[in-house]
């Protein structure tokens, strides 16, 4: 007997008159916790014929939850085990308080039966504590599904952050981007070398925030490239190449921000030779999400984690954009699934500006076709736009602002942990 063991008996005999509990979903919820109460799965296999043996399929205070098998019926009704390891489970049973023993004199388990068969005395197995304990087994089983919840979240921002830092660090050197690509690639390698073959989740959150900040130095160092390339035509000609490449786009949108034929022709040249001085590496996912926010709304559960959940949104917006299955799977055979979807995305997030999405989709279509498309500065060019309209809120120490291409209705642009912190470094956000 231990303090624990006796503590466990006073709560099984404080049972409420009218508590009932289903004895398989306490079960299910002991074998989810079994972890955390110390249970070991032949224990947990023992107790599984315990319950077998108690015939109703509901653990109630009003009748006896004692049970009262022999050690042979035990051991094949828990798959055959020696009886060495039974009584050494049954022990773990006894410690971790899921039953309690109520011994008879001679320490034989057995019932007495009084007039009309009904059992007066019993010895053997106590089952009370799993009814007593039902709530408690309930929220240990649910905390344990969070974390492993949580777990299985932080290896896949872990599996992303790798990849796409790793794709950005050989875009850069592949393509001659001026930067300090060795030391980006060491420190990645060092951030790396801590990671453990198994790991807690902290440690995993600890080293995927060591990655993020990675990430948004080795992006910046990228995008400054791309913009300081030309200006003109990787930010403003890609912004108006969105905006008015369609014929079909609105002229209300041509006015407000100032576009002119002849400026719109003179870019389509430099537009062409900066898609062949772009880097020829696919975009990283995160700089995608961060881009075209707007696809968040239409993905599962709200979250993006993989290349195959952003397919399947953009798959989702189209038929909400008007863009008919012909001009979608066009795309994907030119483009390839995964541009074919930023398109879209971009797209979807410009979508107060453009008329027909459809036929504006078919026209980026047939430019990469012939090589004069590039979902880069697209990309680019909407990042950029959401920088500008928070150092526009800076002054006020927001968190958010207001787009302006949305006039009255006062629509909110939130941004990344990963873009604010890239803010911070250019002295935007005090």
């Amino acid at each position: 007997m231990t303090l624990g063991q006796l503590a466990n008996q006073v709560a099984a005999g404080e049972i409420d008159e009218k508590a009932r509990a289903s004895k398989w979903q306490v079960f299910r919820d002991i074998r989810e916790a079994k972890e955390a109460l110390g249970a070991t799965d032949r224990a947990l296999a023992i107790l599984n014929a315990l319950l077998s043996f108690h015939r109703a399929d509901e653990l109630t205070a009003e009748e006896s939850l004692i049970v009262f098998p022999s050690n042979e019926q035990l051991i094949r009704r828990a798959n055959g085990m020696s009886p060495a390891t039974l009584r050494r489970h049954l022990a773990n049973l006894v410690t971790t308080g899921l039953v309690i023993r109520r011994d008879s004199p001679n320490g034989k388990r057995f019932a007495r039966r009084g007039e009309g068969g009904a059992i007066d005395q019993a010895y053997g197995f106590d089952l009370s504590p799993i009814l007593a304990r039902a709530e408690e087994f309930k929220a240990l089983a649910a905390a344990v599904q969070a974390e492993r919840k949580a777990h299985r979240l932080v290896k896949e921002r872990l599996t992303i952050s790798r990849r796409d830092v790793v794709k950005m660090i050989e875009a850069g050197i592949n393509e001659g981007v001026p930067g300090n690509w060795q030391g980006f690639m060491r420190r990645y390698e060092a951030i790396i070398a801590r990671l453990p073959r198994t790991a807690a989740r902290l440690t995993l959150e600890t080293i995927c925030n060591e990655l993020e900040d990675l990430w948004v130095d080795v992006h910046q160092t990228l995008e400054s490239f791309i913009n300081s390339q030309n200006p003109n035509a990787n930010e403003s000609q890609s912004e108006r190449h969105i905006q008015n490449s369609n014929p079909h786009v609105s002229s209300t949108d041509e006015s407000e921000y100032g576009l002119e034929e002849t400026g719109e022709a003179s870019g389509v040249g430099v537009k062409n030779d900066n898609v062949r001085a772009l880097p020829s590496r696919d975009l990283p996912l995160g700089m995608v999400v961060d881009a075209c926010p707007e696809l968040l709304t239409l993905a599962r559960d709200g979250h993006i984690r993989t290349w195959r959940d952003f397919v399947e949104a953009a798959t989702q917006a189209r038929p909400f954009m008007g863009i008919s299955p012909s001009a979608w799977q066009e795309a994907v055979e030119v483009m390839g699934p995964e541009k074919a979807a930023i398109t879209v995305a971009a797209i979807l997030q410009r979508s107060d500006r453009i008329a027909s999405r459809g036929g504006y989709l078919r026209n980026l279509t047939e430019r990469a076709r012939d090589q004069k498309f590039s979902v880069w500065p697209m990309i680019m060019a909407l990042l950029r736009e959401k920088l500008d309209a928070h150092a526009k809120a800076a002054g006020n120490n927001g968190r958010s602002v207001t787009d302006p291409a949305d006039g009255d209705r006062g629509v909110t642009v939130e941004i990344s942990e990963a873009l604010r912190k890239n803010m911070k470094k250019k002295g935007w956000e005090r």
